[in-house]
């Protein structure tokens, strides 16, 4: 894997690391802050994935016209800021202030972009299993070490870690390659990253998707203790297992669905554990809770690196930043609407009936899918000259350095048809 991706999946990755150092501690020692109240304390909780979901769209659009690297340096900022202000924060409303500014340095959509500019077709879901394992690496590592360090160094401590951790990202990206420009042509029109069939049907996938992972992390703590009755110190035995077993699956997904043509197929495969984890969620025994659990993480190691991938093949190269950011904020909308819904759910005593839902849910998501054309079907073909006749299944032209590349859906025109339009 080339050090371009790593430095990219370090950004993203210590960006969520940010985000789950805090999650464990957060709402306990927000009420400390003068002016706190419990209204305001989950406020700031799940206001950074609001302005997450707001900006993501803008940053994707701005990456599209002055670059990756000029966007992530000015939301990198951003997020410096807005750390620095939440360490420093006396009150309730300064750290809200600095959480709102946390989430506005919305760039995760854009390094995304960025590692798909700069991988090859078939070495992109590598380096998306890659970024996705970074991800997955931070998330066990914040949530273990969260607590302890603000046990002994306060809130404040963790924000310092972020901010440190994304001064250390802006230096790295200078040892990211110059970006070479889109030759000057005609502007897509901004709606047609929201036409295509294909790519609505997976904006709709990262919206479920997270929605799915943020109810789950709600139902694995609370059924833990709750119902199976276990110490909540042991939760990350269970995590740790889960997610060896996800590594596995996202190492798996990513090349099979690469190196053989599965994309569709692996998504598929995600949805259909999903359907099924959410059903033995609903079992009273605990060795099936932990399966369930498995479950869920294999799923989600199967869609993460797959999703992002698949994006980038499908959508027109000069709205990629535009098309990964929206699709990001469609992930922060799912992430708060479902544990929103799964508490409104658990407040009724209708634990059950949630995961009946979830499963039909995951059904008519798994029917939506399988009229998906399959990602891998479409190609880029590199040439000197412009096709002569016109064909619906040229998906997108663009022109870079002094070649004509050509996006097109080879399951519905072959390479050689294709060179018959010259």
């Amino acid at each position: 894997m080339n050090k371009n991706t790593i430095i990219l999946s370090f950004i993203i990755a210590s960006r969520f690391f940010g985000l789950f150092i805090v999650l464990p501690v957060i709402s306990l020692y927000s009420h400390e802050l003068e002016g706190a109240n419990n209204v305001l304390a989950g406020l700031i909780v799940g206001i950074y994935a609001i302005f997450q979901m707001i900006f993501s769209i803008p940053f994707g659009a701005i990456s599209d016209k002055i670059g990756r690297k000029k966007t992530m340096f000015i939301g990198l900022i951003i997020f410096i800021i807005g750390c620095l202000i939440c360490a420093n924060a006396n009150d309730i409303y300064t750290m809200l202030a600095g959480r709102i500014l946390q989430g506005m340095g919305a760039i995760g959509g854009v390094a995304t972009a960025m590692i798909a500019d700069l991988t090859s077709e078939k070495d992109r879901a590598k380096a998306m299993a890659l970024m996705g394992g970074a991800i997955g690496l931070s998330f066990v590592v914040a949530i273990v070490s969260g607590s302890v360090i603000a046990s002994f160094f306060g809130l404040g401590a963790l924000f310092y870690i972020s901010a440190i951790l994304s001064v250390l990202c802006v230096v790295l990206l200078w040892f990211l390659p110059k970006e070479t420009a889109w030759q000057k042509q005609d502007k897509i029109p901004f709606k047609e990253a929201f036409l295509s069939a294909n790519l609505n049907k997976l904006y709709i996938t990262c919206f479920l998707q997270k929605m799915l992972t943020s109810s789950t992390f709600m139902i694995i703590p609370l059924s833990f203790v709750n119902v199976f009755h276990k110490n909540s110190d042991d939760l990350w035995i269970i995590y740790s297992v889960a997610m060896f077993f996800g590594f596995l699956a996202m190492g798996v997904g990513g090349v099979v669905g690469e190196s053989k043509g599965k994309s569709k197929t692996i998504l598929l495969s995600g949805v259909a554990l999903f359907c099924l984890s959410s059903l033995v969620f609903l079992s009273s025994n605990y060795y099936l809770f932990f399966l369930a659990v498995v479950m869920y993480f294999i799923a989600f190691c199967l869609h993460e690196p797959i999703m992002q991938s698949s994006i980038s093949k499908i959508c027109k190269a000069r709205q990629k930043g535009l098309v990964l950011g929206f699709s990001n904020s469609c992930g922060y909308f799912g992430s708060f609407l479902g544990a929103f819904l799964c508490g409104v759910f658990m407040h009724a005593n209708l634990h059950d009936e949630f995961l009946v839902i979830i499963a039909i849910v995951c059904v008519a998501w798994f029917v939506m899918l399988k009229s998906m054309d399959n990602p891998n079907d479409f190609k880029t073909y590199k040439s000197t000259s412009l096709p002569k006749v016109e064909n619906e299944f040229i998906i997108d032209i663009n022109k870079k350095d002094d070649f004509y590349l050509i996006k097109y859906n080879r399951a519905k025109l072959s390479e050689e048809e294709l060179k018959a339009l010259f």
